[in-house]
């Protein structure tokens, strides 16, 4: 089946409305999990806080950072320390990609807190 233009816009925004909420709940709840670096372990247990808040607060999308409009990946600047973020949709074992992304019975996410140099 080929997807029609307006079927992948459709789905993109189903994407991003998905990611936000998954973003926006306490960390270990909802239909997936959040993992960190080593080296943003390393910082302590407040950086790790105050990424995770930084994480659920932001939203600084645009054409250019965000190009597909899914809001997966965000960077931004924590206790003086340049962060990313990325969440990455799986199945329910958690061993490969989601087989239907906007599907919620189907998918799980993954959302990394990560240093640029640990990509």
């Amino acid at each position: 089946m080929v997807m029609t233009d307006e079927d992948q816009a459709l789905e993109c925004a189903r994407t991003a409305e998905q990611n936000d909420a998954f973003r926006h709940q306490r960390p270990g709840g909802g239909q997936g999990k959040w993992v960190y670096t080593t080296a943003v372990d390393d910082k302590g247990g407040e950086f790790v806080a105050a990424c995770m808040s930084a994480v659920m607060a932001y939203d600084d999308f645009t054409e250019e950072n965000d190009p597909y409009g899914t809001h997966e990946m965000g960077s931004m600047e924590v206790m003086g320390e340049k962060v990313w973020w990325k969440i990455d949709l799986y199945n329910r074992a958690y061993d490969t990609g989601s087989p239907a992304p906007t599907s919620l019975a189907d998918t799980r996410c993954v959302l990394t807190i990560l240093f640029p140099s640990d990509y």
